[in-house]
């Protein structure tokens, strides 16, 4: 019952939350698993983590003492704890980027009927020299159709806050709740904190534009290969194109052409990376079209030799990443002789003159 006695209001949501834990954690399992499902099912969105709880029962006490007994003692309005505890059941969504957040606000609030929203990414972007924790919740509750779902019948009247982060503002939201929560901060590690969390925000802000960088980078390497064939012939015949010749090998085309003559293989992303460099720094200024050129015209002689390796050796084999470090040999040996060992390249010299 509502009261103005808040021992007597601390008792009666001891017991509310007591007798009700086991349904509160079951909507909160719910709820997550709902969440996740919605999220996970859109195709543009990246989550790091979807994670639920119900707040501690004491921890519920103390904020509701600290936010809302003193103005409704004093403007003598009775209270019940639980009508201010919106966090009970709370869901945490971690994102990668910034502006992933707002997909999954969109999402949710299409799923659920929204009862409030707190943006705290713009309260904080509102101000000139202030930075702190950034996020935004989402107070939510079942919407009308879900409500009738047998599978939601015992949780139909549960309210949920959902918080939605990226990493980098989760990470933050941790370190600055361990340093300043409940504490006293000097004015002097208050600037520090805020310097700190600043840097937080542009890295934030940058993953999100490499992020882009990258993105562009792919939609140009995105060629067909017919297109990839095109560039070759000119390479064949001397006719590549200023145009053409900018086109420099990168980890993108690489995979797009590697794949092409090994599908299925797993090209690992750290192993491409490396690989591709060492090509380029061994030929200087090749493109994909060159590279190209050297596999197409020399990956049936290797595969020639590799059946005769793997006959020869028994229980070894030619990976694509050999394979391919034979193709370019064959294709400029002065300037990919490292690219394989003495020992391997006298080998396949030797099988080269038994088979020329």
């Amino acid at each position: 019952m509502p009261s103005l006695n808040f021992e007597n209001a601390k008792q009666e949501f001891r017991d509310y939350y007591n007798e009700n834990y086991d349904l509160l954690d079951g909507a909160m399992n719910s709820f997550v698993t709902l969440v996740n499902s919605l999220i996970r099912n859109s195709s543009d969105i990246t989550i790091s983590k979807i994670e639920g709880r119900v707040k501690e029962r004491n921890e519920c006490v103390k904020k509701f003492s600290r936010k809302y007994r003193a103005t409704l003692e004093a403007e003598g309005h009775e209270y019940q704890i639980i009508d201010h505890i919106s966090d009970l059941i709370g869901v945490r969504v971690v994102c990668l980027y910034e502006d992933d957040i707002e997909k999954i606000k969109e999402l949710l609030c299409a799923h659920f009927e929204v009862v409030d929203i707190t943006d705290k990414i713009a309260q904080i972007e509102s101000t000139e020299n202030y930075f702190g924790y950034k996020g935004l919740h989402l107070d939510l509750k079942l919407n009308e159709q879900r409500r009738t779902l047998p599978e939601y019948s015992k949780f139909f009247d549960f309210g949920f806050e959902i918080q939605i982060r990226t990493i980098i503002q989760d990470s933050w939201s941790v370190l600055d709740h361990k340093i300043k929560y409940k504490k006293s901060i000097p004015n002097s590690l208050k600037r520090r904190i805020n310097s700190l969390a600043a840097l937080f925000e542009v890295a934030d802000r940058e993953f999100r534009e490499i992020r882009n960088a990258t993105e562009a980078i792919l939609q140009a390497e995105d060629l067909t290969q017919e297109q990839i064939a095109k560039e070759t012939d000119l390479v064949q015949v001397g006719e590549a194109t200023s145009k053409t010749k900018a086109y420099i090998l990168n980890a993108f085309s690489f995979l797009k052409i590697a794949n092409h003559f090994f599908p299925g293989f797993d090209f690992e992303p750290h192993k491409v990376d490396g690989f591709t460099e060492e090509i380029v720094s061994l030929k200087k200024g090749i493109t994909r079209g060159k590279f190209n050129f050297y596999l197409r015209e020399n990956i049936a002689t290797v595969k020639k030799y590799k059946e005769f390796f793997e006959n020869k050796n028994t229980g070894e084999t030619l990976n694509p990443y050999t394979m391919i470090r034979h193709c370019l040999y064959l294709g400029d040996k002065e300037a990919f002789s490292n690219l394989l060992s003495s020992h391997v390249m006298e080998a396949f010299k030797e099988w080269l003159v038994d088979n020329g």
